[in-house]
């Protein structure tokens, strides 16, 4: 339980809290608390945080509905700006403008390469794509916008339900 929780004292920063929470459950397709899954899946946070530390661990939390159609570099801006979201020390939470202004890129990036992605029916050359790529600015990409399959393995993880 986070301090606010706790102390029944509401604040800006317990309010990031609570969207960090509703981003997980976002990213994951699960509930915040769900008594039916198995021993130590109970509670997201708890559960999640330690996956959103380590960059490949989090496609342990991803929903399989999401069926790799976003990209790796939105997955994992997501996910950090949502365990940065569910830090222990209030103080530590961004604002919310800092949030804001996170997710604002995550849609602007998003739009961008919507706009830079071929025609339906052309076909462009491996060389083509990858000069295409490397002549843009690094963006972070949002979870939607792409439909590349991330991961070790190619196939999302399946939660059981």
């Amino acid at each position: 339980m986070n301090n606010a929780t706790l102390s029944g004292h509401l604040t800006a920063k317990s309010d990031i809290y609570s969207f960090g929470v509703v981003l997980l459950e976002m990213l994951s397709g699960r509930r915040a608390i769900d008594k039916n899954r198995p021993q130590g899946e109970h509670n997201l946070v708890e559960w999640a945080r330690p996956y959103l530390t380590h960059k490949r661990k989090i496609f342990r939390v991803l929903d399989a509905r999401l069926e790799g159609q976003y990209s790796l570099n939105g997955a994992q801006t997501i996910a950090t700006l949502a365990l940065e979201c569910l830090s222990y020390e209030a103080k530590m939470r961004p604002s919310m403008d800092a949030v804001v202004t996170i997710l604002e890129e995550l849609q602007d990036s998003s739009e961008a390469e919507k706009r830079q992605e071929p025609k339906t029916g052309t076909k462009q050359t491996p060389a083509a794509v990858s000069a295409s790529k490397s002549s843009r600015k690094p963006r972070r990409k949002s979870l939607g916008g792409t439909k590349e399959t991330v991961g070790p393995n190619p196939k999302p993880l399946a939660h059981s339900r």
